[in-house]
């Protein structure tokens, strides 16, 4: 006899609730996967990107490099976890310091993750002298976010 006969309606009904249910669990296991975007300027941030250093134009350096400091702060960039911003400081063409101004904060999980990956990505950020820096396991997104406004940062200042 078949399993799905139509004197067993019950059966039917069981096996096909099973069935939604199943595929429910599965769609919703489903993570979306989107990439962080750049922010744009808008009334939320309306200086999105600063110099607080005085310009180089009074070293008069032909290639273009400052020989002061300059300090600049990156694009703020919107992760799915909230936004990352970084600032950054350039001395005779080499970066001496980069420091995150925003990054997610808003809960316990949050702290923990940034305490271990911002030093981290500091770190990289200093040996490497540019944005081509590694990713911190566990923090891809605030990575991802440190990256893409170092990157902002450096071009601000025209590296």
């Amino acid at each position: 006899m078949h399993a799905l006969k139509k004197n067993r309606p019950l059966r039917r009904i069981v096996l096909a609730g099973a069935a939604t249910v199943s595929g429910m669990v599965l769609l919703l296991s489903l993570k979306p996967h989107t990439s962080p975007t750049l922010a744009t300027a808008d009334a939320k941030s309306p200086a999105v990107s600063s110099s607080s250093a005085p310009s180089p134009s009074s070293s008069g350096a032909p290639s273009g490099k400052s020989t002061g400091t300059r300090t600049v702060t990156g694009e703020t960039v919107q992760t799915r976890w909230g936004p990352v911003q970084v600032r950054v400081t350039i001395k005779s063409g080499r970066i001496t310091d980069v420091t995150a101004v925003q990054y997610p904060q808003d809960n316990p999980r949050d702290q923990e993750i940034n305490s271990y990956a911002l030093p981290q990505l500091r770190r990289e950020a200093m040996a490497a002298q540019s944005a081509q820096i590694d990713m911190v396991s566990g923090a891809s997104y605030t990575s991802t976010g440190y990256q893409q406004s170092l990157q902002s940062a450096l071009d601000s200042a025209g590296r």
